[in-house]
């Protein structure tokens, strides 16, 4: 057998310490999202300028003036696959 080339071993060695490196920002990253998650429990009440915005938006959607009467927050992942469904469809492939 063969023995492995000196530059190979050293590109190994450097690759294994940024995956490494990669692996303790996920880490902490992932760590930092379940504690912000955890302490974010209780949303905070909506301004005043967000109502304003919210009942624009449903307005110029419905046509109609419309009074907003509630706020909550939905933690819903379906705006999301929507937002980029709408995205990937923009895009031309050739």
């Amino acid at each position: 057998m063969q023995e492995p080339n000196p530059d190979t071993l050293a590109l190994l060695a450097q690759m294994r310490q940024e995956l490494d490196t990669l692996r303790q920002r996920v880490a902490t990253l992932e760590q930092g999202a379940l504690q912000a998650a955890a302490s974010s429990t209780a949303a905070a009440p909506p301004s005043e300028e967000d109502l304003l915005l919210i009942s624009a938006a449903v307005a110029a959607f419905l046509g109609v003036r419309a009074r907003v009467r509630q706020v909550r927050l939905v933690h819903s992942s379906a705006w999301a696959q929507v937002g980029r469904m709408g995205s990937h469809a923009s895009h031309h492939t050739h």
